[in-house]
């Protein structure tokens, strides 16, 4: 596992993608279509991902635990996780995926913990996770590649990326940010963050279509490696955040910047790693690491 140091280096970008960030900084007001609403403490050190359970609650994971917080942000309930947790998904079952390092382990929805899946290795670097009805599917970014699980923990599927007839291609994944998100019809969105796009699989991991673009404007996706993280909202709208420039964004499923929901004023400079979630009210919540806060914001009213 990285350390918050090396966390940090990964966040650094190279002399070839250094811009002048006081003028990038900068968003149209009229673009920003939300506003934050609630700022949720989430009491860790070093919070890494988070999920919404179908009874609205929000479950973060950090630090080697795993805290739950009720609509108004009110903590209801944890429970400690055998090992560090990089990421976590809640079933539609309830059943609550968790993914360490090197291996997926599982939990009931009162935190009791019901299996722990096979180790994938010491180069497993587990970054996100994501699950279905009878699917679920984790981001190995150690491995380049997305790994579909049945329900009982056989990894069914790997998935390398599209290549083309020459063996080039896949994933490039610079720095330790790999995310995968399921959509409506069966969609699964991956990032490929050192292509600047999101790519859309079916579950047997045939490639069926990709956009985003390499660009420090606010459409494009900017530095060595964007998006970091992305969530899916119920009309198939995809929701991203960025590091090196940190701002959160939400496209149309066409790939069309639909609106901002929070641009790079709205963060800390060096703020990395902000997962994101969409609760059944259409909330789309961001942990944000330095603030160590579940920040939630909602559109404006007109």
């Amino acid at each position: 596992m990285a350390t918050p140091a090396e966390r940090q280096k990964s966040n650094q970008l190279g002399p070839e993608f250094q811009y002048d960030l006081t003028e990038l900084r900068k968003v149209d007001p009229g673009l920003v279509h939300y506003e934050q609403s609630a700022r949720v403490a989430t009491g860790m050190q070093e919070p890494r991902g988070i999920a919404v359970a179908a009874d609205g609650r929000v479950l973060v994971a950090g630090d080697t635990l795993v805290r739950a917080f009720d609509g108004a942000g009110k903590a209801v309930a944890e429970f400690v996780a055998p090992r560090p947790p990089q990421a976590i998904a809640v079933g539609p079952g309830g059943t609550i995926f968790v993914a360490a390092k090197d291996r997926v382990e599982t939990f009931d929805a009162a935190g009791k913990r019901l299996a722990a899946w096979e180790p994938l290795g010491e180069k497993a670097y587990l970054t996100s996770i994501a699950a279905g009805e009878k699917d679920v599917f984790a981001a190995d970014a150690g491995g380049r590649c997305v790994l579909r699980y049945d329900p009982s923990g056989r990894v069914v599927t790997r998935i390398a990326g599209k290549v083309d007839e020459k063996g080039a291609g896949g994933f490039l994944i610079p720095s330790p940010y790999f995310d995968v998100a399921l959509g409506p019809d069966a969609a699964l969105w991956i990032v490929n963050p050192g292509m600047r796009r999101v790519e859309c699989y079916t579950y047997d991991g045939q490639f069926e279509r990709a956009w985003g673009k390499a660009s420090p404007r606010i459409e494009g996706f900017c530095g060595c490696c964007n998006p970091v993280h992305i969530a899916l909202m119920a009309d198939g709208s995809l929701v991203t955040s960025e590091k090196g420039l940190a701002r959160v964004k939400v496209y149309r499923p066409s790939g069309m910047l639909a609106s901002v929901v929070a641009p790079p004023s709205a963060f800390a400079e060096g703020t990395a790693g902000l997962d994101l979630a969409v609760d059944a009210a259409g909330r789309i919540l961001v942990l944000d690491p330095r603030e160590r806060a579940v920040r939630m914001f909602v559109r404006k009213k007109a």
